[in-house]
């Protein structure tokens, strides 16, 4: 154990995520527990160069494990991407005593820990968004709520998409990554699935598989599109105009990264959560931790963001299998 560590900060940063107020009870209360003080950096990086920073006890994340979002608040901050941000954003850590910080958010966000880090502040990393992009780990904090949530949301579509005989492009959000459109197309039972990782922009075979389902005698066409590839007003339209049949477009937006989190997202947080102040006591800096292979690990955050994370190619090849 390192003995220096007496106080340690938390923050959550990026996007906000279901299961993002489980980690911070666990990193607080994990942290009390072994005689830690603890202190919430509201708003992210930018609270913390804003230095709205407040002593937390365990009563403080008291009746939060089933809420969406983050009782912290996140925000973008454009001025810790800066070394006279991050240089500022240390000195204010060892202002206030915080000697280690856990940073719960996405790649950029462990950008901005492996900075700190390298400026003396010890800094661990938690996956945290429902994009499930970050490629260390094969679980991200909020993506099981996510997908939940818009597989619900798929399923209702389908009902009305059944009774009109219409298609419908469901958009789904996931930035540049398709995992949750491809976790959606198989559990809805799509009839495509367009990946930004997959998808070469060939709309000429989308219409032309939508006009052979009709032939074959389907009634409606499901059809799931990652937010990275976007426009999806502008493809029901042309959909509809060369298919004729009745086309609708659905965003689902950020319906799904709100909610109570599943129970999978609550224990994989408590667990990342506390295994991130136990990192911080061993005086270890510069980590992001991880679920792989069915095992709760660490990686450094230079190898982590150096990884690259690709579609899997078994599932894929399932989806479009199964939609046939």
């Amino acid at each position: 154990m390192n003995e220096q560590i007496s106080t340690i900060g938390v923050l959550t940063s990026g996007g906000d995520a279901p299961g993002m107020n489980a980690a911070i009870r666990a990193v607080v209360r994990t942290a009390i527990s072994k005689g830690l003080k603890v202190k919430g950096i509201m708003r992210g990086y930018a609270g913390l160069l804003n230095e709205e920073i407040v002593d937390m006890d365990t009563k403080s994340v008291a009746d939060i494990i089933q809420r969406g979002g983050t009782i912290l608040y996140t925000a973008r901050c454009h001025e810790f991407r800066t070394p006279e941000g991050q240089q500022k954003g240390a000195e204010i850590c060892k202002k206030h005593g915080i000697q280690g910080l856990v940073v719960i958010g996405g790649d950029g966000s462990f950008q901005g820990a492996q900075k700190l880090s390298h400026l003396g502040i010890n800094t661990i990393g938690i996956p945290g968004t429902i994009d499930l992009d970050i490629a260390c780990t094969d679980y991200t904090i909020g993506f099981d709520t996510a997908v939940n949530t818009a597989m619900e949301a798929i399923d209702k579509i389908r009902d009305t998409s059944t009774s009109h005989e219409r298609c419908s492009i469901i958009e789904v959000m996931g930035r540049n990554a398709g995992y949750i459109a491809l976790w959606c197309g198989i559990a809805n039972g799509a009839e495509d699935i367009l990946l930004p990782e997959k998808y070469d922009g060939n709309v000429e075979k989308l219409i032309e598989h939508i006009k052979e389902t009709r032939k074959k005698g389907k009634k409606h066409h499901i059809v799931i599109n990652a937010e990275g590839i976007g426009k999806s007003q502008e493809l029901a339209e042309r959909v509809e105009r060369e298919t004729g049949m009745e086309t609708r477009a659905t965003i689902l937006g950020h319906l799904q990264r709100g909610g109570s989190p599943t129970c999978k997202d609550r224990v994989y947080a408590s667990i990342m959560g506390a295994y991130a102040v136990d990192l911080l006591r061993e005086g270890k800096s510069n980590r992001v931790v991880a679920y792989s292979k069915g095992e709760y690990v660490d990686f450094e955050i230079d190898e982590a963001l150096a990884m690259k994370k690709n579609i899997d190619e078994y599932q894929f090849t399932v989806s479009g299998n199964l939609a046939r």
